[in-house]
């Protein structure tokens, strides 16, 4: 594994294909109190890309161009939530999209492990750390230990949205799946409107 921080932004002419795994890392899980601090995108080649937000610092055109570019899939774990927080911190809806734990839930109903630490391990054989987790994302300086995690993340995604697609084929949930992908994006918008715990589809 192999990865490049940068501040601020994408470099300048860095592509990535037609499919880029995405994570975020934050102060917290309240979009409107705890501020974005990280991006982390792959390409799923071993390589990750992370950049970096000092406070109130989302300029960010070479990222925010990626993340509305519609010919490329953005692949997520609980897409529900980073979508959240790019979109409320750099005013865009990455779209199309693809979320692995959508994928696990629809695919994988014999079991209620959908962490990306369980698929993971369950579907490539990969033992995530993740003593990181909650750890200080808005510090200036992040360690090696923080760094390391933040591109494991997003390292796996592409060959678990390959695994999860032929299961979701397999029991012909696919178009439900994708049905649901694409209703990420208002699932997020009532989530940063105040949404986020009521059900508005209940009687």
């Amino acid at each position: 594994m192999t990865y490049h921080l940068h501040q601020g932004d994408l470099p300048d002419g860095l592509l990535f294909g037609d499919a880029v795994a995405i994570d975020t890392e934050a102060m917290g899980l309240n979009p409107h109190r705890d501020r974005l601090c990280l991006v982390q995108l792959s390409r799923g080649d071993g390589d990750a890309h992370l950049v970096q937000f000092p406070a109130g610092c989302y300029a960010a055109p070479n990222l925010k161009r990626l993340l509305a570019d519609r010919t490329v899939t953005k692949l997520f774990h609980f897409a529900r939530f980073d979508i959240a927080m790019l979109y409320h911190y750099l005013a865009v809806m990455p779209q199309p999209l693809y979320c692995t734990k959508i994928a696990s839930r629809l695919a994988r109903t014999f079991t209620d492990r959908h962490g990306l630490r369980d698929l993971c391990k369950d579907l490539l054989g990969i033992d995530l750390k993740k003593e990181q987790q909650s750890s200080d994302w808005g510090a200036p300086s992040l360690s090696e230990e923080q760094l390391r995690y933040a591109a494991a993340d997003v390292l796996h995604l592409h060959a678990l949205r390959s695994r999860l697609d032929a299961m979701l084929a397999r029991e012909r949930r696919d178009d439900l799946a994708q049905a649901c992908f694409e209703f990420l994006p208002v699932r997020a918008r009532l989530d940063l409107a105040g949404w986020a715990e009521q059900d508005i589809f209940v009687h």
